[in-house]
């Protein structure tokens, strides 16, 4: 018997949470461990009591055609790390790991080079989570400390016109 590795594990459970997202693009499932414990899960989905892409059956930022990466703020959706985040209390999420993974809803397929925002590296940043791990393949994934995300800021580069 083979038996998955711990990061493994965890990213399958988050693979399964983002099958509740409700984007017609990208549904990511992110959850919070720390200590061996899952302190909370996240998915893409519009606020609470607000209609879901899926429903509508129409993704404002496909239908204006912005690329991956930009006008989040045109997004019913909120973020899986945002939504995971926001269900924990910040002294459960010290230290602690949040693991992402992806699907582009087309395709099927696990996105690749995934990555969080600006915005929600701000949350996850403050939140004191100390890695974020991301599949990159069914088995493959990338380990992430935060500190780079605070040591290289990229909104630094922005100020000075880059």
């Amino acid at each position: 018997m083979t038996r998955v590795d711990k990061y493994n594990y965890y990213l399958d459970i988050a693979e399964t949470v983002l099958e509740r997202g409700t984007c017609l693009r990208r549904n990511f499932g992110a959850i919070i461990v720390k200590n061996d414990e899952i302190v909370s899960t996240g998915y893409t989905g519009s606020p609470r009591d607000r209609k879901n892409c899926c429903d509508m059956g129409v993704c404002m930022r496909e239908e204006l055609k912005i690329p991956r990466g930009e006008r989040y703020e045109l997004c019913r959706s909120v973020h899986a790390e945002a939504n995971c985040i926001i269900s924990a209390a910040r002294r459960d999420m010290l230290g602690g790991t949040l693991y992402l993974v992806g699907r582009d809803m087309k395709t099927g397929e696990l996105v690749p080079n995934a990555s969080s925002c600006s915005m929600c590296k701000r949350m996850i940043i403050n939140a004191g989570i100390e890695r974020v791990i991301i599949r990159n393949t069914p088995t493959e994934y990338t380990v992430v400390y935060v500190r780079e995300w605070i040591d290289n800021d990229e909104t630094l580069n922005l100020e000075k016109g880059y």
